[in-house]
């Protein structure tokens, strides 16, 4: 029978208490027994694991990755046991969540009472920024962004698609008229995003192929919200994702405008994190949870 987990949970007995004959104790077994195990593990895997000592054990650089391995998967499968036999409500910790201003306040925000009632022991630290941060450095565990992705380590959950729609107020296109064709769009107010992978054209569809057709605009905002709230409020154009519109246009306060000729202008959006197979309980709880709702949400505007 394997019983690697119970080898594992020898050798880190060991390995905390500096030599067999302690860990035989607390083990209550003998030393040959926790010896033989440790030197069981060591054949197997073809490795030295341990330098012995007449003082002291001293792990070997092999040793020290299987000692970190597996205190992080023994404590992996405690949490499932834990989760199974109590419930979803025991799992805990924290959850740091990044997204766009917009994503996060219509689609994320939206899916955190129930899931608090799943996971009430579940913190979610939630950041909304329409700048890209890196997970590493400021320790996110998910991050949902628009766009292709680069390639990286990082694992990816797909969402859906955006797709987006240039809209104004209708005070705005009774004072300014309504632009007809991309050409008309050099004598409007298309309002812009300052951020960093922000570009300041609009890919438009002309005689038949796409085209990035350059535009000016009175505003350049971090964020999605801040551009449609100027929009609604008569400013200029604005293009935004269907999903950040959707209740202004159903509501006739925003309206859409070229509608033909934004035809193919999407992005995907995916959830990204750190961790793959390892991935902490807490965040693969939070993924399961939100993904399918955010792709449901997303489904509506299809």
């Amino acid at each position: 029978m394997d019983n690697r987990a119970g080898e594992m949970q020898v050798f880190l007995r060991v390995v905390e208490a500096g030599n067999f004959s302690e860990a035989a104790r607390l083990l209550r077994m003998t030393p040959s027994t926790v010896s033989k195990l440790v030197a069981r593990i060591e054949a197997r895997l073809g490795v030295r694991l341990l330098e012995r000592s007449t003082r002291r054990l001293s792990l070997t650089a092999e040793g020290q990755i299987y000692y970190e391995r597996s205190l992080a998967l023994l404590g992996e499968l405690d949490e499932v046991e834990r989760e199974l036999s109590q419930g979803a409500s025991s799992t805990g910790g924290t959850v740091r969540v990044n997204t766009s201003v917009a994503f996060g306040v219509l689609a994320v925000e939206p899916q955190l009472p129930a899931f608090w009632q799943a996971y009430p022991n579940i913190v979610v630290d939630l950041s909304l920024s329409d700048e890209i941060v890196d997970l590493y450095l400021d320790r996110t565990d998910v991050a949902f962004r628009v766009g292709r992705l680069p390639d990286s380590g990082m694992m990816a959950r797909r969402i859906g698609v955006a797709r987006r729609k240039i809209v104004a107020s209708p005070a705005y296109l009774e004072r300014n008229g309504t632009p007809r064709t991309a050409e008309d769009l050099a004598r409007h107010n298309c309002l812009g995003f300052n951020f960093r992978r922000a570009a300041p054209v609009w890919p438009l569809k002309e005689s038949g192929r796409i085209v990035d057709r350059a535009v000016n605009g009175s505003l350049l905002a971090n964020n999605g919200e801040t551009v449609r709230r100027m929009a609604l409020a008569g400013v200029g154009l604005a293009r935004l994702g269907n999903y950040h519109a959707r209740a202004d246009l159903a509501s006739g306060n925003l309206v859409e405008v070229l509608a033909d000729t934004v035809a193919g202008d999407e992005e995907e959006i995916h959830a990204v994190f750190l961790g793959g197979a390892r991935l902490p309980q807490r965040v693969r709880v939070f993924l399961d949870f939100i993904v399918p709702r955010l792709q449901s949400f997303l489904n509506e505007d299809i």
